[in-house]
């Protein structure tokens, strides 16, 4: 190993808080089996998902061995941490199907070969508990005054706090004594907000099996007004090309605040940090070079290099020479819909640039629309295949930076 990966992650922002200052070393002279865990609560990992991803990918690039672990089995119950209310319950056969998926996406970022990183699934140990031997195995360790002195659970007190989720440390806490039996990993890894879980963990297997175990915890990605970033108005932002497509995807990062673009140079892409300092310190209206060259490098991260190119020419076609070509954002409708017409509340939602009737409404009536150049002022106006411009498409354009063309099958 050349230069120590914790001085990499230190550099590049990602170390929140580490359990040992001894770690740095132990991570500079031996391989270390690592592992951070995705409860499958959806068919898609998101934006937030990825900077822990990236954490993996720099790890494994150091020589150490991740373990991508599946909550098959904590999805069950829904981890309480930074939550007002407790978790919908999903079904055994929805979580393994959103595991599934996530398995096939995290393949693209994570080399699975040659023992390289494992995959692993908590329900082949969770689902197949007997409940009194589990408190006797590891209740037994855990103090209540403790845990209710967690910030996981702090939170949810006043609202109420179920049983049912209060044993949530419990099992993410068997997890990293598991993983370590079985693959001799001593460092469980994860968000900030999985601080209280990870010390629990890490002292469940020091009184179990008296050896060391180790936790570090990641940076959240935040706006800068506190919430979590890799939300829009029409919900997350996902790493699956389905539902955020590639050149939404590179919309999000392009329209970042500019007090984020270094952070998420440094947290999101590859670029050295030289560049990545150079980038971030560009001022007015030169951020935006910064920002084409964050929303590229993540975009091409996670669609590939062509669907990074295709985003970024379609986004300079709107918004630097006015148009837009065949890669930008299209809705289609049947040619008999739209040589009967559509009304702008209708093309608005349809085309996802406003998520209802009354968001699109509002919009018309702030005098944020605009189709084919032309600013929309009537809610009830409608258009047709008659109002097509020279490129046979209603060019749909909400506020500066939002679009969609809308054309005939």
């Amino acid at each position: 190993m050349s230069e120590n990966v914790y001085d990499i992650l230190q550099e590049r922002g990602f170390i929140a808080q580490t359990t040992h200052e001894e770690l740095r070393d132990l991570l500079g002279k031996e391989k270390v089996t690592f592992y951070i865990g995705f409860d499958a609560t959806a068919d898609s990992l998101t934006a937030g998902h990825f900077l822990t991803v990236m954490a993996m990918m720099h790890m494994q690039r150091a020589g150490h061995r991740p373990i991508a672990l599946l909550g098959g089995g904590t999805t069950m119950v829904g981890d309480p941490s930074g939550k007002s209310d407790m978790r919908n319950m999903l079904t055994e056969e929805v979580i393994d199907h959103n595991a599934a998926r996530f398995k096939e996406q995290l393949s693209r970022f994570i080399s699975f070969d040659d023992d390289k990183a494992i995959i692993a699934n908590n329900k082949d140990w969770l689902l197949d508990l007997n409940y009194v031997e589990f408190l006797r195995e590891v209740g037994v360790h855990f103090s209540v005054n403790n845990m209710l002195r967690a910030e996981c659970y702090k939170q949810r007190m006043e609202k109420g706090l179920t049983f049912f989720e209060f044993n949530y440390m419990l099992m993410q806490a068997y997890d990293f004594l598991e993983l370590n039996r079985r693959y001799g990993c001593t460092l469980e890894m994860g968000g900030n907000d999985q601080w209280s879980n990870i010390l629990a963990g890490a002292d469940l297997i020091r009184r179990k099996e008296q050896e060391s175990a180790f936790g570090l915890t990641l940076t959240l990605l935040t706006r800068s007004d506190g919430v979590k970033m890799g939300k829009t108005m029409a919900g997350a932002v996902w790493l699956d090309p389905e539902k955020t497509t590639p050149y939404e995807f590179y919309q999000y990062w392009r329209n970042i605040e500019d007090v984020k673009v270094e952070e998420c140079l440094g947290l999101l892409t590859f670029l050295p940090m030289d560049e990545v300092r150079r980038l971030g310190a560009l001022e007015g209206s030169e951020i935006n070079k910064a920002k084409e060259v964050l929303a590229y490098e993540i975009t091409k991260i996670v669609h590939g290099e062509e669907e990074a190119k295709k985003a970024d020419v379609a986004a300079k076609a709107m918004f630097v020479s006015g148009g837009a070509n065949e890669d930008a954002p299209t809705h289609e409708y049947p040619a008999s819909e739209l040589e009967e017409g559509k009304d702008i509340l209708t093309l608005l939602v349809d085309s996802k640039l406003c998520t209802t009737r009354s968001d699109a409404r509002r919009m018309v009536e702030q005098g944020g629309v605009s189709v084919n150049g032309e600013k929309v002022s009537d809610i009830k106006a409608v258009f047709s295949s008659t109002d097509f411009d020279d490129k046979d498409r209603l060019l749909l354009k909400k506020g500066k930076k939002k679009f969609c063309q809308v054309k005939s099958l």
